[in-house]
């Protein structure tokens, strides 16, 4: 498949943190960067002249960007650092092992030490990170040292060495820093619960140690210690305001493949991502064209079987979000919680993004084909027998029970049609009656569309619930148009679509695009209803002041009114000011009227 020109590539990416990737014409990984804003910083590439040679060499080769979406900029870092050192494109530094992050290691042994280190040794020893800085884990370190005295020493304090009493308490025991396992002075269990609290912290997990952080800030306080209670609070802060672990990386995460797919009426688009020894190496998404609505787990099966043969994947575990049948060879897990359900998560997220991207090219290269793609999935969504290429939607407005009006507004190809936009003010009804006025203007709308022998819309919305969607109908029916159009109503709280004669309410997916589309109908419709609203409510509140005023027609009135902003202001106006704005002679005449009014 050939790639879509670079501006369009670029115009296309997210606003979100992440990882992009640069390749030359013959697929050749030449620069791999992290931003902050993706759209930004690869942009800044290609609008400007850069000061060194080698860049403008770089951009000049660039024929393909991709890119891997991560949830903060810390993550985009960590990233970056795994795919350079794998993929070791030409115009990065090079980047060894010994330049690795720092982690947060729990010692597989007893009496677990605690200590940072540079370097993962596969004893069964759990590792928490990696940390994009120093100071981060030295204060973490720092807090758990103040709040659970563990050891520090090297000894081997097995059973035996124990009783034996091989060993003998250090200064660490003497200034409170540590309890004397080493002598027997704290067992084993007591020691065991402050690692299991300790762990729970590096996961961010912590409700159950802050019981035990404010009982001890309390006692510090009650002591008069205020200082040392506000250190245990400004470092308990810090804590809990980083994110604790990287969703980038897992050490306990080993040569997996991790597969997931976001899919629409007319394609799916699978996204993989290929871990080892705990770090992404790889990340590509795949577009399928779907031919005779094949389900998402057909779908998936068959990518997963071209991306592991296309890429010589020779994992023996997969990491999916549902079941699927792959023989006995391969190990698959749908995880639910956990590191692997982060990194599946992380991949569901970039499969998310590139089908908005290749949406959006889309929308920009071929618009036709992408409102016939949007009819189609609104006709699926609400469940229409035709495509909703005509809509229209009604809102009432009778705002403090006075001047009830209503709005109706009309879309075709999904798009806003506002030479079609039409409001009416309310004739039969008295009073704020919703059902009413719904009732009338909808039979006002289609009555006055059959008479002229005007196209009617295959889709109508009602901005309300069951009682609005039920006065509407009662019109409809007068009209003999049941089962010509489609009527659904929408309720606002939760965004529940009403049909006729259905008692449970259609729930669409927030981020769909049908209920975007039907949520700026409703917008809109009210948006113009409060409009003519108010327009209305000024020109009445202006007529009851010009009714009396000889030679002053309405349109000054209004002219007046829009330049003062009210009319108490108007009566209190000089005759200069009102002069320049309606002239000197209508001028006279209105503050002679105020003036001889008041007297």
């Amino acid at each position: 498949m050939q790639n879509p020109p670079l501006a369009l590539q670029i115009q296309t990416l997210p606003d979100g943190p992440g990882v992009y990737q640069y390749y030359d014409a013959a697929g050749k990984i030449l620069y791999v960067g992290k931003a902050k804003n993706l759209k930004k910083r690869v942009s800044s590439y290609f609008n400007k002249i850069h000061d060194t040679a080698k860049t403008n060499v770089l951009v000049k080769k660039i024929v393909t960007i991709k890119h891997i979406v991560v949830p903060t900029e810390s993550d985009a870092l960590l990233l970056e650092n795994n795919l350079i050192k794998t993929l070791q494109p030409r115009y990065n530094v090079l980047l060894r092992d010994d330049k690795s992050y720092p982690w947060i290691c729990i010692k597989k042994e007893p009496f677990s030490r605690i200590f940072s280190t540079r370097r993962m040794v596969k004893d069964g020893s759990e590792y928490f990170g990696p940390y994009t800085s120093f100071k981060t884990v030295n204060t973490i370190l720092e807090l758990i040292k103040e709040l659970y005295p563990l050891r520090t020493c090297n000894y081997d304090l097995n059973a035996s060495s124990i009783e034996k009493h091989k060993y003998k308490v250090c200064l660490e025991y003497h200034i409170g820093n540590c309890k004397g396992p080493c002598e027997g002075f704290e067992t084993f269990e007591n020691y065991q619960k402050q690692v299991d609290a300790i762990r729970e912290i590096l996961k961010g997990n912590f409700k159950e140690s802050q019981k035990e952080f404010k009982t001890k800030m309390q006692q510090l306080a009650t002591e008069m210690h205020f200082e040392a209670a506000q250190k245990i609070k400004e470092k308990l802060e810090v804590l809990e305001n980083y994110q604790s672990r990287s969703t980038i990386i897992s050490p306990k995460i080993n040569n997996i493949d991790v597969f997931s797919i976001v899919s629409d009426e007319s394609a799916a688009y699978i996204n993989f991502l290929q871990i080892a020894h705990g770090a992404i190496i790889r990340s590509h998404t795949l577009e399928l064209k779907k031919k005779l609505a094949e389900s998402d787990q057909e779908l998936l099966e068959l990518a997963i079987v071209e991306m592991r043969e296309r890429f010589n994947l020779l994992s023996r575990e997969i990491i999916v979000p549902f079941e699927v049948d792959l023989g006995d060879i391969l190990k698959v897990t749908v995880p639910q919680t956990g590191d692997k359900k982060h990194i599946l998560d992380l991949s569901i997220r970039n499969a998310k993004f590139f089908r908005i991207e290749q949406l959006k090219q889309l929308q920009i290269v071929d618009p036709d084909r992408h409102t016939n793609r949007i009819m189609a999935q609104m006709q699926t969504d609400l469940r229409l027998t035709i495509e909703p290429r005509h809509i229209e939607c009604f809102d009432n407005s009778n705002i403090q029970g006075t001047n009830p009006v209503a709005a109706c507004v009309v879309f075709k190809d999904g798009k806003p049609s506002k030479k079609d936009y039409r409001h009416f003010n309310i004739k039969t009804v008295e009073g704020p009656n919703d059902f009413a006025s719904m009732e009338e203007v909808v039979y006002r709308r289609y009555k006055r569309l059959l008479d002229e022998n005007e196209p009617l819309p295959q889709l109508i919305i009602i901005d309300g619930g069951k009682g609005q969607l039920s006065s509407a109908l009662k019109s409809i029916d007068a009209l003999g148009l049941r089962g010509k159009i489609a009527i659904i109503g929408i309720a606002k709280r939760l965004e529940e679509l009403f049909y006729p004669g259905d008692s449970a309410p259609l729930y669409l997916d927030k981020k769909s695009e049908t209920l975007k589309i039907i949520q700026q109908l409703r917008n809109e419709a009210h948006r113009f209803g409060i409009t003519f609203h108010r327009d209305q409510r000024s020109k009445a509140a202006i007529q009851t002041s010009i009714e009396t005023i000889p030679g002053i027609g309405e349109k000054t009135m209004l002219t007046l009114i829009k330049h003062f902003k009210s009319v108490k202001r108007l009566k209190l106006a000089h005759e200069k000011e009102i002069s320049e704005v309606v002239g000197v002679s209508k001028a006279k005449k209105i503050t002679d009227f105020y003036t001889n009014k008041n007297s």
